[in-house]
């Protein structure tokens, strides 16, 4: 059954004048190894956590920190969320038992879509 669903888009542009702006935003949202990673990749992943949010039925209470992007290892060239703390405690009171995820980013745009299954 699903849960919940959520999209979003991030402007890569907007994100690397933001992100030269306020570094401190960077650290906030991104961990370490998303932050280290290019602009357009850390585009996506910041989409991907407000997709999270969305499907979670909200962000309030829920740290940037508690999700990570990480690889799939189960399937080649493939995303996965990583869940802790909060955002785990969120996706369990809803009976999340598995949240797919699907990033992409093309001609200056990042896209994220988060199904949430439970």
């Amino acid at each position: 059954m699903i849960i919940g669903i959520g999209v979003d888009v991030c402007d890569i542009a907007r994100w690397e004048a933001a992100a030269a702006r306020h570094p401190g935003m960077v650290r906030k949202i991104l961990t370490t190894v998303e932050a280290a990673m290019p602009a357009q990749s850390q585009a996506a992943r910041f989409a991907a956590k407000e997709a999270l949010y969305k499907a979670l039925s909200g962000g309030e209470g829920l740290s940037w920190q508690d999700c990570e992007v990480v690889p799939d290892e189960a399937v080649s060239a493939a995303v996965r969320f990583e869940l802790r703390g909060s955002v785990a405690r969120r996706a369990s009171e809803l009976g999340v038992t598995r949240v797919h995820l699907s990033l992409s980013h093309d001609a200056g745009v990042a896209v994220a879509m988060v199904v949430c299954e439970g």
